[in-house]
């Protein structure tokens, strides 16, 4: 078997443009909008034992959680989080079809453990979307 010339040739997906893979500029935009998101809610909606926000208590665990939350929401009705959506992609399964309800459940959780979204195939798909059936593509 030839080596894909492109991210996406194997999945019969368009090298560039709308459709084509989201490259990594992207992906990392996006989980910076969708991470501060979730730390500036910490900070007003979350407070320590002390009566301080949880971004000044420093808590990791809230803007973790935060931060799925924003995932699970927002993945199966505007497919992808606001993060994705500004940054020109959408969340979608390998074959095309609407991502459900668990897909971005099982991504969220393993895109927070970090590794398996470092861990990337030929086609530029984590660990993360490969276990959850799903792509990040533009848009």
């Amino acid at each position: 078997m030839t080596e894909p010339r492109y991210p996406g040739e194997r999945l019969g997906l368009p090298e560039s443009g709308r459709g084509s893979i989201g490259r990594i500029g992207r992906r990392v935009g996006a989980l910076f909008v969708d991470y501060g998101a979730a730390y500036i809610l910490a900070g007003l909606f979350v407070t320590d034992p002390d009566g301080l926000p949880a971004v000044f208590s420093g808590d990791p665990v809230v803007i973790a959680a935060l931060f799925v939350a924003i995932q699970v929401v927002f993945a199966p009705m505007l497919q992808g989080s606001p993060g994705h959506r500004i940054f020109g992609l959408r969340l979608a399964r390998a074959d095309g079809a609407w991502v459900g309800l668990w897909r971005p459940i099982v991504r969220a959780l393993l895109l927070v453990l970090v590794i398996p979204a470092v861990i990337w195939d030929s086609d530029q798909r984590g660990l993360h979307d490969k276990a959850a059936g799903t792509i990040l593509l533009r848009g």
